[in-house]
């Protein structure tokens, strides 16, 4: 839901008021900080979505495109996009069906995995997620709303968060060069 007039309370605290008086003093701050997430999700969401939508992208389009762009031949396995992108691989197969459809992405037989499929990025679809990403990194990243030093604590404990709920593992040191 897209911000109106603002509230003339925060409903968060306010429900972690009511946790505290029913008893729940415990779970109390953990509510409030996994509400206070999933609100901020939707806040954020509402500012890509509306950046997105005139360009006829989804925020998942765009990051498939971006993947994509980020390969040396515009080109991966879908089975591995879906690992990268952490999501269902019918999740995949739709925004790839959507994608080709609408001429920004295709699908090749892998050349060595007979089982695989490529999705690979079309001139189009090169130009339209760099056109997605200047205005999305000019409208919504360059300015999110909250002091870069804070943005960074943030991501930071979010990260911590993430792998302590194994969502990923930290990457093996790389040895020393001779």
């Amino acid at each position: 839901m897209a911000p109106g007039a603002p509230l003339p309370m925060d409903p968060i605290a306010e429900a972690r008021r009511q946790w505290i008086a029913h008893g729940w003093a415990d779970a109390a701050d953990g509510m409030a900080a996994y509400s206070s997430v999933m609100r901020a999700h939707q806040l954020m969401y509402s500012r890509v979505d509306a950046v997105l939508k005139p360009l006829g992208l989804s925020y998942a389009r765009l990051e498939l495109l971006r993947l994509l762009s980020f390969t040396r031949d515009g080109a991966l396995p879908m089975a591995s996009a879906s690992v990268r992108l952490q999501v269902h691989p019918t999740s995949i197969t739709n925004v790839v069906d959507r994608l080709e459809r609408d001429g920004f992405v295709r699908r090749e037989a892998h050349p060595t995995d007979g089982r695989a499929t490529l999705v690979v990025l079309t001139g189009p679809g090169r130009a339209l997620v760099e056109k997605a990403t200047e205005v999305l990194n000019e409208q919504v990243f360059e300015r999110p709303g909250i002091p870069v030093g804070e943005l960074r604590s943030m991501t930071g404990i979010l990260a911590r968060f993430r792998r302590a709920a194994g969502d990923f593992t930290d990457p093996a040191p790389r040895p020393d060069p001779l």
